[in-house]
């Protein structure tokens, strides 16, 4: 995007408000996370963080569910719950939210699919790979999270590093460094 002249800032500064407001209304109404992001700020207030967490979590159990043929199609439905996490964080900045939505998703995905990533091979190949990296990014941001939250979060990250080295992603999760347990 590229940046606004200082004259063209100087000039819409200027601007009678409601031209200015009509104006701004006009743009937010063009960019849907922007207006999503309004609404949780300045409408919401804030008070509906618990309530949208839910219903992401309500979507990755419904995902999970489905009957997902190959490895294939596993990793494309967690993508797709990646896609609904990354913009609830966009919308929230709920870095915490983040971090534990996407730590549920895999743990739930391994509890209803875990048969589809026993061994790995070149089907199970790719989704490996995706985990094994979810999985480290997990790990790097639950780290910069307030320490008084690693509690919350051991039991859920060991699970999912215990499937991890047990399963298709054990290649990655030596190559990334991955530890076998997660300590507090």
């Amino acid at each position: 995007m590229p940046a606004i002249e200082p004259d063209l800032k100087k000039a819409i500064v200027r601007m009678p408000g409601v031209e200015k407001d009509k104006l701004l209304l006009r743009l937010v109404a063009k960019d849907a996370v922007l207006t999503e992001r309004l609404q949780f700020e300045l409408v919401e207030e804030g008070r509906t963080i618990d309530e949208r967490r839910k219903l992401i979590r309500d979507f990755i159990d419904r995902t999970a569910q489905i009957h997902a043929d190959t490895p294939g199609w596993l990793m494309m439905d967690m993508r797709t719950v990646a896609g609904y996490i990354t913009r609830h964080l966009k919308v929230t900045k709920d870095k915490y939210g983040e971090v534990d939505l996407m730590l549920y998703t895999l743990n739930t995905f391994y509890d209803h699919n875990a048969h589809l990533l026993q061994k790995y091979n070149s089907r199970s190949d790719s989704a490996a790979e995706y985990i094994a990296k979810r999985t480290d990014m997990i790990l790097k941001k639950v780290v910069k999270l307030d320490p008084d939250y690693y509690i919350e979060f051991a039991g859920g990250i060991n699970k999912l590093l215990g499937w991890i080295h047990n399963t298709a992603p054990a290649h990655y999760a030596r190559q990334l460094g991955l530890p076998a347990d997660w300590q507090v």
